[in-house]
């Protein structure tokens, strides 16, 4: 979801706002030790750490150390699953068909057999965030006051315990978003579902039930969606539902097991209808080089990470676009340490190197991706079921036209390219008629970098689906093919 808003960025006022599961939150300096923003009137965020630094901050090492498996076999059968949902204003049918799809999930994960038939008996922990870390744009009118930024932390209540999160800012009401799919109130012992042959975690359901109400998280979010940085957040392993032994913070002193397991396969899932918005430095949203219009929009989230070549100007088409680091005066970055200014986003390289240290590690690691990509036309026939036609070989990088303005939208088309920088990877509808729309997504570069870069020769990794799709069921059936490829039976 998009914002319209000028952005001051000098003093602000403290204001400390509850979260539904009572957690307290200072928007200006309780971001994770991560990316901890600055105190002045920049809105400047630290620098990052790199080289040596970058890999002690995280934890472990590249050697094989705590990171890797323990090779007595029961490695083999564990998958740790992190789920990062979109939670803006435009995200309710989407998490809708998403929610649909948690128990067809949680079924192909309990049966999961290897290519014998064996059952594998797949011992599978589960965590939701959202895409959500704060930015100074969206204090005040379009953050509620009991609003508060999940940056990375797990969420663990049944949507049915937290009901204001499923009023939009517009104060459209979302609530079936939530009751369609949770008619039990399951929840958890744990800030995330566990469960094997032997059982699981889950209060007042089955893992199913528990998926289905803690999966759903709202649509009241920030605008600037961050999925990147809320999945390194979710995923660093010093945070104390990674690490409850060095847990030093008392809201998570009650957790007494880590989702992140030394020993398991990792899959992530990243669902989001915008650009990446990880900032590094928040005076990007007030940066004159990111901004199309007279107002801080979504198109500084394109347009700080995002560079494109060969525009055709008849048809309004690029040959390309790519992900890359720009400065606040929107010229290139290079180079590791990012010498003189830094990116305004997130360097892509955080990530990249992220989850490839873990590999290092002897992790497996899996994406799937539900994105602003056209709709795939066929898959694979046989496990892990990925994307042959359609989807991202189909995608385009283009400016909006005037077919892509849906019914009732005041703007025109020069209007939304001002807004998001770039126009629309995908548009849905609701039938074959194209008549009511169900909403429409902007192409997910910085995302299909870091998801792509973890294919290795053929064996596929990376699976990216459309979210202007109206059945998720078949971006189920690729996690859980490529899951299944990585997985063995427990010996």
């Amino acid at each position: 979801m998009h914002w319209t808003r000028t952005v001051a960025l000098g003093a602000t006022t403290l204001i400390l706002a509850c979260s539904d599961d009572g957690r307290e939150q200072d928007p200006n300096t309780t971001l994770p030790p991560i990316v901890v923003p600055g105190t002045g009137t920049s809105g400047g965020m630290e620098t990052e750490p790199s080289g040596d630094e970058f890999v002690d901050e995280f934890g472990g090492d590249s050697t094989g150390g705590p990171l890797g498996c323990s090779g007595d076999g029961l490695c083999q059968n564990q998958i740790d699953l992190l789920f990062v949902v979109d939670n803006s204003g435009t995200m309710g049918e989407e998490q809708l068909n998403l929610s649909r799809q948690y128990a067809n999930l949680i079924e192909k994960l309990e049966n999961l057999t290897d290519h014998d038939g064996n059952p594998i008996g797949a011992d599978v922990n589960i965590m939701v965030t959202t895409t959500d870390m704060w930015n100074p744009s969206c204090d005040g009118e379009w953050v509620k006051p009991d609003y508060v930024a999940a940056s990375g932390d797990p969420i663990y209540t049944a949507c049915t315990d937290r009901p204001g999160r499923f009023e939009s800012h517009d104060g459209t009401d979302f609530s079936t978003t939530c009751t369609d799919v949770c008619t039990t109130g399951a929840t958890v012992e744990d800030p995330f579902i566990h469960f094997n042959s032997f059982g699981n975690n889950v209060i007042g359901g089955t893992p199913a039930d528990a998926l289905s109400c803690i999966g759903p998280q709202g649509v009241d979010g920030c605008g600037y969606e961050a999925p990147l940085e809320s999945m390194i957040q979710a995923l660093r392993p010093q945070s104390c539902w990674n690490d409850p032994l060095g847990c030093t913070e008392e809201e998570w002193a009650w957790v007494n097991k880590p989702f992140l397991r030394p020993d398991a396969a990792l899959a992530i899932v990243l669902i989001t209808d915008e650009a990446d918005c990880s900032m590094k430095n928040y005076a990007a949203m007030n940066a004159d080089a990111f901004i199309e219009g007279e107002a801080t929009t979504s198109a500084v989230c394109w347009n700080a990470g995002v560079q494109c070549s060969g525009f055709d100007a008849a048809t309004g088409t690029y040959a390309e676009c790519h992900a890359v680091d720009r400065a606040l005066d929107g010229s290139l970055v290079t180079g590791p340490d990012f010498p003189g200014d830094a990116p305004a986003l997130q360097p892509l390289s955080r990530y990249t190197e992220f989850l490839d240290r873990l590999k290092a590690d002897g992790k497996d690691i899996i994406m799937l991706g539900i994105l602003g990509v056209p709709e795939v036309r066929e898959h694979n026939a046989e496990p892990p079921f990925e994307p042959i036609a359609g989807g991202v070989a189909d995608l385009e990088y283009r400016e909006w036209t005037d077919a892509d303005i849906l019914p009732g939208d005041a703007d025109n088309a020069a209007a939304k390219t001002d807004k998001f920088g770039i126009g629309p990877g995908c548009t849905g509808f609701e039938d074959a008629s194209m008549t009511i729309s169900t909403g429409q997504a902007i192409p997910p570069v910085r995302i299909k970098e870091v998801c792509e870069s973890l294919n290795d020769g053929e064996d596929v990794r990376c699976c990216i689906e459309s979210i202007c799709d109206d059945d998720f069921s078949p971006a189920i059936d690729c996690l859980a093919g490529i899951i299944q490829n990585v997985l063995e039976p427990i010996k």
